[in-house]
């Protein structure tokens, strides 16, 4: 359960941004997670609500933005979505592609007062 840890991760990012700009409450957090970091959005939200707990955020709204995998073939430059789990193309059928999308996890925005 990795949502525990990267909620963690978050509160810390979370309270030093509040404490660096002075703010008295955090009202919102925006993150986005691609889905191979495989997060179950509710776990992580029962994560954060936990680690910020007593903080200037444990009323923070909690915005989760989920991003698809997109991948491209380096033989032929296909661009298409992930099928099943299988990392393939499925115009020319190489195994040599890169994900161009679904690897994130960042904090998108912060909100306070």
């Amino acid at each position: 359960m990795h949502e525990l840890r990267i909620a963690e991760d978050l509160s810390r990012i979370v309270i030093e941004t509040a404490v660096k700009g002075n703010l008295s409450r955090v009202t919102k957090v925006n993150v986005t997670f691609g889905e191979m970091v495989q997060i179950v959005p509710e776990i992580f939200e029962f994560a954060f609500r936990e680690a910020v707990r007593d903080s200037v955020a444990s009323d923070a709204l909690l915005g989760i933005e989920m991003i698809r995998v997109a991948l491209k073939c380096r033989e032929c430059g296909n661009e298409f979505s992930l099928n099943e789990t299988l990392f393939s193309c499925g115009r020319c059928g190489s195994y040599d592609i890169e994900i161009v999308n679904g690897k994130e996890l960042y904090v998108k925005s912060i909100e306070g007062e």
